[in-house]
């Protein structure tokens, strides 16, 4: 199969979909990888490492598609890109398909497959290529937070561990996920005081007794939040939104501490903590009511170098059995796939995506049996 790895242009994007020594493993198996030139370059991945892995360098990100059967990314498809995509060409990214109709509109429209890394879920529930960045963002949001939160930037100015006679920070972490937990454990790792907070107490409690003995766990509810944000130094959003949904409304704001830092990594603009919006890593923080708020929507990629080569670890197994069965048997062979399969040749095969955007949804089976 001819695999086209594109640089990805979404602003402050550094991360690549696959590493250099992944790229051998499939040329090795007897199939083309085309590379756009530089597109490991921010990630400290050269194109030299490519070509020593069997790559072959291509001019531009259009030359990558009009080569590829199969297009391998971490972004969604920006408008930039539309009309890039073929009939019968294989997409496999991050999609998040349900939040962005125009974009839904032109993966239908090209008529090719598309599999979204983010629903890729294996038989224990988990979702695999999700999970490995989740983690990421909540240690890097947690570093941002904290960075940020120094008085030269404005911030509280206060030590994350203290000092002698001097309490520590106090993180409040909205979600015992994976992103909650990897912040915490960093929060803790640097002796801060950590107050972990969540709906589901058995488990809080499996953190509290195998995870994180150290943490301090607390319901999830109006009356406790609005308690534990009142004195807090930072709060880290690891929550994801969903409608309805609201952990820190804006007028919350009003309780907590001048110059208070929340760091949302959902990112969702008046999600969960309603006064969110999408900052940049060139200008991540911006203040309302006099708290300090970050909005980052991908915090692995301040990252680069260690989220492509975590993403591309996890993802290379599934790519590479896409090459060598056709997406079609793949699928049908592997249900971390299927779940992953939302587009199939003019056909919406999510769920959630079809009854976000009032789409017609398409059963994967019939998908199988007639395309």
């Amino acid at each position: 199969m001819k695999i086209a790895l594109p640089k990805e242009i979404k602003s402050g994007e550094f991360r690549v979909a696959m590493i250099p020594s992944n790229v051998a493993k499939l040329v090795d198996a007897g199939h083309t990888v085309y590379v756009e030139k530089d597109a490991g370059a921010a990630a400290g991945y050269p194109d030299e490492e490519y070509v020593a892995a069997g790559a072959e360098i291509v001019a531009t990100e259009k030359d990558c598609f009009d080569k590829a059967e199969m297009v391998v990314k971490v972004k969604e498809i920006l408008p930039e890109e539309f009309g890039l995509l073929k009939e019968d060409q294989i997409l496999f990214t991050y999609i998040h398909s349900s939040t962005r109709r125009a974009m839904t509109e032109e993966i239908l429209g090209s008529k090719c497959i598309a599999f979204a890394m983010e629903d890729m879920m294996d038989d224990r529930g988990h979702f695999i290529l999700l999970e490995p960045m989740s983690r990421i963002a909540g240690e890097i949001g947690f570093l941002y937070g904290l960075f940020y939160s120094q008085t030269i930037f404005g911030g509280l100015g206060k030590a994350i561990n203290g000092s002698i006679g001097v309490k520590p920070m106090k993180v409040v972490i909205f979600g015992a996920g994976n992103v909650g937990v990897a912040a915490a454990r960093l929060a803790l790792g640097l002796n801060a005081d950590v107050v972990l907070m969540d709906v589901d107490l058995l488990k809080l409690e499996d953190i509290l007794a195998n995870k994180l003995p150290n943490v301090r766990t607390c319901y999830s509810n109006k009356a406790n939040i609005t308690k534990e944000i009142k004195d807090a130094d930072l709060v880290l959003n690891c929550v994801k939104w969903f409608p309805g949904l609201t952990l820190i409304s804006k007028d919350m704001l009003e309780l907590m501490q001048p110059n208070a830092m929340i760091v949302d990594i959902d990112a969702e603009p008046g999600g969960a903590i309603e006064s969110s919006r999408f900052t940049t890593h060139d200008d991540p923080v911006f203040v309302e009511k006099g708290i300090r708020h970050i909005g980052i929507p991908n915090l692995p990629s301040a990252v680069s170098n260690t989220a492509s080569a975590t993403l591309s670890n996890a993802s290379i197994k599934y790519i590479k059995e896409i090459a060598d069965k056709g997406w079609k048997k793949a699928a049908m062979e592997d249900k971390c796939l299927e779940y992953g399969l939302d587009f199939v040749k003019g056909y919406l095969t999510f769920k959630t995506t079809a009854e976000a955007l009032g789409m017609e949804l398409t059963d994967k089976l019939w998908c199988y049996e007639n395309l």
